[in-house]
């Protein structure tokens, strides 16, 4: 039990487990009941047993109270058996709900094994919105209805047996008003009828209040139901009136004012002037302010008005002339009169002479974007003005939102006349139809219209039908549309398809289309393409929008009439024949079970070998026979098929059998250093035949790794020769050499072996000297001695280079000097290199010249300058002994 404690607002229950957070799941077997706070378990089972504390949490406020806990213990004195079940938690047997609510019917039974529950409405079905929840203890009713009223049944079984509770749902609705009473004014002696009417569940019943006191029937007063009648309203019924619809769970009111009103005859404005049209009618009106109602009376002069045939008194007490005349001009006296005073209102009439207004021209005709002009002279009674308004069917025109089309031209004054023109610029299809212009003073209105055509391209062709559809045509039809004041001299008659460009124009039966044709069929179409249809419509202005595309249809199957192309073929492994074609597209296969027939022969023979190919994707077939030779000629066709039969073959052409990868390895192979990084390799090509090689490819390792660790080079072209760079110096390298082509590869070479040259010496030239005698310069430098583990010296390199021309000028020695010439005057760089078996070695550092000026030189890093020209050879030794001074 959780006995909650006391709260307001809506609480919900949960149940913690030994210790918080761990909560109790509920399921078929345990169950948390949200009307009291209970929990129930109907089979105990042994991990049941611990503490059990009950959590109330507030929905408004989110407060959370714990209960103290509750233990529960196993005991040990015996088994229970097996029971049938007994409902412990079950709704009441009335349930009371209000419309519009969401209700939750509860029911939970004990019992061994788990009872079942099962819900059902006596006589009725379920509300399909109601929701199971719980383990189908609880039947939630979403937005309850009327219709949801009835008796309730929930069911638990299990093997044991079954009971059952039933309880009656009864929704009820608070009165809402169907009608209210409305604030009122009257005049005394007048009659008061109200209605108010609500409904709800209970009907409602009624009541009437005045200032807040209950009414009930008497003399002059009736109440029935949601009716209240008052005979003769005096000043006494005035006040605040209430209706009251009310059931046994709620009450609604409707609140109005009566006002009894009570003052003489007033007249405003007085006096008024009324401006006639002659020979027209006009209406004199009286309507004084006042209450009860007065009676009214007319004269004119000092004659009261007796009415004829031309002049007439209404029952509202307008005075009514038929037919107006001049001699009608004058005052006329309303005199209105009852029991609180008197009052009287003089109308001021003249008489005028009609207008006239003209629109032109009455009818025009023009072509999209052009322009035209509408004139509206109204003539009139020269003491009046008057204004003008524009009309486009029926509607004002807007000038500030149409300007861009539509322009007011101003009016021009007359004597007794008054003119303006309305123009319409680049005209549109939308801009035919009928324009008025209203002319108006104070004493007449009249409207005038002018229609205007507007020729223009077609208007778009009514729905396209597709009637008939075979394997290459398609029977159209469609409906006329608006041909703009200009016949229809032809259709267009386009399709789309999923391959093609968008919309495309397809030939048709008849061809042309001529405008006076609702139908046509589209010819040569593809088999099997799904297509849509629309319809262009020309005339001699133009051609208008096409219509709305037809619905999607699948012209039928037929046999494929396209050929594939570009049948070739070549290469492959030895003994195949390989033959390869561009596949034909999806829109030219006419039909489901499209394939490929590849028929082939060996050239000089009669019969055709044929293979099917089932798949519409493929491009190539290989055929293996190992009895025919390499390059032998094959006669090659390719033909289609699908599931309505067989289509063409294309041309035939001829095929060659593959040649098959090398047979035969290089021969000759030799190897030789050509410096510490570079070994040449040589070898000569096998003998022609089938399988020759299109390029060679060269694997190299050192002595210390295996062949398959090694590195390969392929040769660009089918050359017989390669140098490999990128080596270790004064290693030992072995290498061999084999075919490729477009197959594969063929047998390699025997080894050779090869070992670079130790590497060049890694100390450049240093200590550079140079003597400069106008163009002429003598450079010497330090010998280089080579280390053991590198190639002795053989000699050196001078590299001269122009700076910013490119020119270089290299020069060999086998002496550690040399002179060098200077081409022409500019800035010269000069670089010397040791020469060795094994390559060129470092280089040393930079010396710069500069010939043009004869200013000496220096040598970003050097040691020793170039001298003056005057002094003699000798001074170079003096320049040996000061080998880091600057000039």
């Amino acid at each position: 039990m959780c006995t909650p404690p006391p709260h307001s607002a809506e609480i919900i229950y949960s149940w913690v487990f030994n210790e918080f957070p761990s909560f109790v799941a509920e399921d078929s077997r345990r169950f948390i009941s949200q009307d009291t706070g209970n929990l129930y378990i109907s089979k105990v089972q042994p991990s049941d047993v611990g503490s059990y504390i009950c959590l109330v949490k507030n929905t408004v406020t989110n407060a959370r109270v714990l209960s103290p806990p509750t233990p529960l213990t196993l005991k040990t004195d015996g088994v229970m058996g097996e029971y049938e079940p007994k409902i412990e938690v079950h709704f009441p047997t009335s349930v009371l709900a209000a419309k519009g609510v969401t209700v939750r019917l509860e029911c939970f039974a004990l019992g061994n094994p788990v009872p079942t529950i099962t819900w059902r409405k006596i006589n009725g079905n379920i509300p399909k919105k109601a929701r199971l929840r719980k383990s189908q203890a609880v039947l939630e009713i979403p937005n309850i209805q009327l219709e949801d009223s009835g008796t309730y049944e929930c069911k638990a079984e299990n093997p044991r047996g079954g009971t059952a509770f039933k309880g009656h749902l009864q929704v009820y609705t608070l009165p809402q008003w169907v009608r209210m009473i409305n604030d009122t004014q009257m005049d005394s002696g007048e009659k008061l009828q109200w209605e108010c009417k609500a409904t709800g569940r209970p009907r409602p019943t009624y009541r009437w209040l005045r200032n807040g006191l209950p009414l009930t029937s008497q003399e002059r007063l009736e109440i029935a139901t949601g009716e209240l009648t008052i005979h003769k309203v005096q000043q006494a019924d005035s006040g605040m009136y209430q209706c009251v619809a009310e059931n046994k769970y709620g009450a609604v009111y409707s609140n109005a004012e009566l006002k009894i009103l009570a003052s003489p005859p007033v007249f405003v404005p007085n006096p008024v002037r009324v401006i006639a049209t002659l020979g027209k009618d006009v209406s004199l009106e009286c309507k004084p302010r006042a209450s009860p109602k007065p009676r009214i009376t007319w004269r004119r002069g000092d004659r009261r008005i007796q009415p004829n045939k031309r002049i007439m008194l209404l029952r509202n007490n307008t005075l009514r002339i038929v037919n107006s005349s001049r001699a009608d001009e004058g005052n006329y006296v309303c005199r209105a009169e009852n029991q609180l005073g008197s009052a009287e209102l003089t109308a001021i009439l003249w008489v005028k002479e009609a207008m006239r207004v003209e629109l032109s021209p009455t009818r025009v005709e023009v072509t999209v974007g052009e322009s035209v002009v509408l004139s509206c002279k109204a003539t009139h009674d020269t003491s009046l003005d008057v204004s003008f308004q524009w009309f486009f069917n029926q509607k004002p025109i807007n000038f500030q939102q149409d300007g861009g089309h539509f322009e007011y031209i101003q009016t021009v004054r007359m004597r007794q006349s008054s003119t303006v023109d309305l123009m319409i610029r680049s005209i549109l299809l939308k801009h035919a139809g009928k324009y008025g212009c209203r002319a108006q003073t104070s004493a007449d209105a009249l409207f005038a219209e002018a229609e205007l055509l507007v020729r223009g391209p077609p208007g778009p062709p009514g729905v396209v039908i597709v009637e008939e559809i075979t394997d290459l045509t398609a029977t159209l039809s469609w409906t006329r549309g608006l041909d703009n004041h200009s016949p229809i001299s032809s259709y267009n008659v386009q399709a789309r398809s999923p391959f093609s460009l968008g919309w495309q124009t397809v030939k048709t039966d008849p061809e042309p289309v001529t405008g006076d044709m609702e139908s046509a069929i589209a010819v040569e179409l593809n088999p099997w393409v799904d297509y849509e249809f629309r319809v262009v419509a020309t005339n001699a202005i133009g051609t208008g929008d096409p219509s709305a595309p037809s619905r999607a249809v699948k012209t039928k199957e037929a046999v494929p009439s396209v050929a594939p192309t570009n049948v070739s073929g070549g290469n492959g492994r030895r003994h195949e024949l390989v033959i390869s074609w561009e596949p034909v597209s999806e829109e030219f296969q006419n039909g489901e079970g499209f394939g490929y027939i590849v028929a082939f022969r060996a050239n000089g023979t009669r019969g055709w070998k044929e293979k099917m190919v089932t798949s519409a994707d493929s491009t190539t077939y290989k055929y293996r026979d190992e009895t025919f030779p390499p390059l032998t000629p094959f006669e090659v066709k390719v033909g289609v098929y699908n599931n309505k039969g067989d289509g063409p073959f294309s041309k035939v052409v001829i095929i060659h059998s593959a040649e098959g990868e090398p047979r035969e390895a290089p021969s000759e192979v030799k190897a030789y250093s050509i410096s510490s990084s570079e070994i040449r390799v040589t070898w000569k090509a096998p003998n022609p035949e089938p399988g020759r090689p299109r390029g060679y490819e060269v694997s190299y390792w050192n002595d210390m790794e295996q062949e398959e660790s090694g590195k390969k080079q392929r040769t660009v072209r089918n050359e017989t020769s390669m140098v490999l760079t990128g080596l270790e110096g004064n290693t030992l390298y072995r290498i061999t050499v084999k075919g490729f082509n477009s197959i594969g590869q063929g047998p390699g070479s025997p080894a050779v072996t090869a070992s670079t040259r130790k590497a060049p010496p890694a100390q450049p030239p240093a200590n550079l000297m140079w003597i400069q005698e106008g163009n002429n310069v003598s450079l010497s430098w330090d010998p280089v001695k080579a280390k053991d583990n590198e190639s002795d010296v053989i000699g050196y390199m001078v590299m001269l280079k122009q700076e910013g021309r490119g020119h270089n000028q290299v020069t060999r020695t086998i002496n550690p000097s040399t002179t060098l010439s200077l081409p022409e005057g500019g800035t010269y760089i000069i670089e010397v290199r040791a020469l060795s078996e094994g390559g060129e070695g470092a280089v040393s550092s930079q010396v710069r010249l500069v010939t043009s000026s004869g200013v000496r030189a220096k040598s970003n890093q050097c040691s020793v300058h170039c001298l003056p020209r005057s002094l003699a050879w000798t001074a170079l030794l003096l320049v040996l002994l000061v080998p880091s001074a600057s000039w």
